[in-house]
């Protein structure tokens, strides 16, 4: 029987799809181990969102070779997808896959060549069905790939056309989850909010959404989305749901319209800034989260300061901040005006500490507040309190030791924070 490891970089999706490989390996008789030397095979599900990203992988394979020559080392995901004729001359890497060959892992590993097929030529989305799931709450791809092309970005070259998962294998996931225990479903993809639109019938994400109110699934969350797939008639709906959990990411990216143009974002720092209020002002304490680059090209002090300002006056509630990464073959990457890189992570540190201080205002508004809590861990190893996250996305810790709420749903009062942490008590009936 061959030992392999398994590690994933980046994203939900990228997480998730190794989930499917692991469950493909464990079909054909492989055996998931942990220490290198144990493992015949070591494969990484690389991510290139950053350039950092790329190296860190090259890292992984290369220590994995040093640590045992003999092993077999194969990278797959998207920095296989992006860099592989590159990647052919590293003598520490022994198979490449590219991101829908992965799929088909141990077929590729018995015919002993490498695969990375064209993503454009792919054109459909490539369902595969979870059958296991070892987390109370359950990831499910709806979708793949971009039709976006942002200055910056290279995903759709890594993921191709945006493709979408049907209804009925949505549902049927939804089932297989339901039936194994998982109280809640998040929706993933590449560009979620492109869901249906590669469909001939006219779909829309919120079809997709009322689809999943009819399941038995307890809560739901969404992944990422572009605040222009966000309308009235989304908000209106999702606010009236007993199982959506009001957690918003908005892939914001900057918040200063000269930047916005430069990144190919078709929208305005006021409409953002707008959407935002709306969002807080239709539902109670909505988590809304986002993604914002600093010192991107062309960037000025001024822009920069824009951007400060209004992220500081919305009512966003935490901010993943990225310094701006040069990506090869990208229009941002031909741009004059290259922020350095102090500059760059000065910047960031700015935005960080504007995140920071959202988030503690955020949880102390929910403090004397009840909330459902979805239990998924067992008791914490330092407290020995059970540990579960709220519909609006906060982690907290329960005031119980009982083994037996694992993965059960319940109702709490947010206490107190202390030691940067938020500790609740269960509600009686």
């Amino acid at each position: 029987m061959k030992k392999y490891i398994l590690k994933t970089q980046g994203c939900k999706s990228n997480q998730l799809e190794s989930v499917v490989i692991k469950e493909k390996l464990d079909d054909a008789g492989y055996e998931q181990c942990k220490d290198v030397n144990d493992a015949d095979i070591f494969i990484l599900n690389s991510c290139s969102v950053t350039q950092n990203a790329d190296i860190e992988a090259l890292r992984f394979l290369r220590n994995a070779k040093s640590k045992k020559p003999s092993i077999i080392t194969v990278i797959t995901g998207c920095s296989a997808q992006l860099h592989d004729k590159e990647l052919q001359n590293l003598d520490y890497i022994d198979y490449i896959l590219g991101n829908d060959d992965k799929f088909h892992i141990v077929d590729i590993l018995n015919s002993g060549k490498n695969s990375v097929s064209d993503i454009f030529d792919v054109k459909k989305f490539n369902n595969q069905f979870i059958k296991f799931y070892n987390n109370t709450r359950g990831y499910l791809k709806i979708q793949d790939g971009c039709n976006n092309y942002c200055s910056y970005c290279t995903i759709p070259f890594a993921r191709g056309r945006s493709r979408s998962n049907s209804i009925k294998n949505i549902i049927e996931q939804i089932r297989i989850f339901t039936d194994i225990g998982i109280k809640e479903v998040v929706l993933t993809g590449i560009h979620i909010g492109q869901w249906g639109a590669d469909f001939t019938e006219q779909n829309k994400l919120i079809n997709l959404l009322e689809a999943i109110e009819n399941t038995d699934i307890i809560r739901y969350r969404l992944g990422s989305l572009n605040t222009l797939e966000i309308n009235d008639d989304m908000l209106d709906f999702l606010s009236k749901s007993e199982k959506f959990c009001p957690h918003f990411h908005l892939s914001l990216q900057s918040l200063t319209d000269k930047t916005l143009k430069s990144m190919n974002r078709h929208y305005t720092a006021q409409s953002c800034i707008e959407l935002i209020d709306k969002i807080n002002t239709m539902f109670k304490l909505p988590f809304i989260g986002s993604d914002i680059i600093a010192g991107f090209p062309g960037e000025t002090d001024e822009d920069f300061d824009i951007t400060l300002q209004n992220a500081q006056k919305s009512g966003l509630t935490n901010i993943h901040v990225f310094p701006y990464s040069i990506r090869e073959n990208t229009e941002a990457a031909k741009m004059d005006m290259q922020i350095s890189e102090p500059i760059k992570h000065k910047r960031a540190e700015a935005l960080k500490k504007i995140a920071e201080n959202k988030f503690k205002t955020f949880e102390k508004n929910n403090i004397n507040t009840t909330a459902q809590v979805l239990i998924e861990k067992r008791p914490d190893k330092k407290t020995g309190l059970l540990k579960g996250v709220t519909k609006n996305y906060l982690n907290v810790y329960i005031n119980s030791k009982d083994k037996t709420l694992h993965n059960t749903v319940q109702n709490v009062k947010i206490l107190n924070r202390k030691d940067e942490k938020l500790f609740c008590t269960i509600i009686k009936e």
